[in-house]
């Protein structure tokens, strides 16, 4: 299983009021790590279906650090939300921001957007395509008869 898009830490650093409010245990109060934990590799899941659209499994796993924090931002949004309602706390600015955070993700997956791949590229391989430019399981082929007629076949007239 590829490791999640962003950790327990960075959440905690990043949201620690919310994190401790939402994901306080019914019974003893306290911070629930392992449902936490357990929402961060769900919302990677769910991120990573969705890019999977235009990049591969390999792409994802190695992007450049700032291509890594964009995806732990969007992920954080999404687990923050899983975890509310996890624990019946969801609230409408928690859906608002995991449904914002799936709108920025679909972007990127349909073009609008851009991660790094370690290299330095943005344009990734097109996941119906393999490296050597082999047409994939879902690849569109164009195949169109020569060209009949141009100015060489008529001749310039003038």
């Amino acid at each position: 299983m590829a490791a999640p898009f962003a950790t327990l830490a960075q959440l905690a650093a990043r949201h620690p009021a919310e994190l401790t409010l939402l994901a306080a245990d019914e019974t003893t109060g306290l911070r629930d790590d392992a449902r936490v934990d357990a929402a961060l590799r769900d919302a990677s899941v769910e991120a990573r279906s969705i890019l999977q659209a235009r990049y591969t499994p390999a792409d994802l796993a190695s992007v450049d650090e700032g291509s890594a924090e964009i995806l732990a931002v969007y992920t954080m949004d999404i687990a923050l939300y899983r975890v509310a309602l996890s624990f019946s706390r969801s609230s409408d600015r928690l859906r608002e921001g995991y449904e914002n955070a799936v709108k920025r993700l679909e972007a990127i997956a349909s073009g609008k957007g851009a991660l790094t791949i370690g290299g330095g590229t943005t344009t990734p391989v097109p996941a119906d395509t393999d490296e050597a430019g082999d047409i994939g399981p879902n690849g569109v082929v164009i195949d169109v008869p020569e060209r009949i007629f141009s100015r060489a076949t008529f001749g310039a007239r003038r």
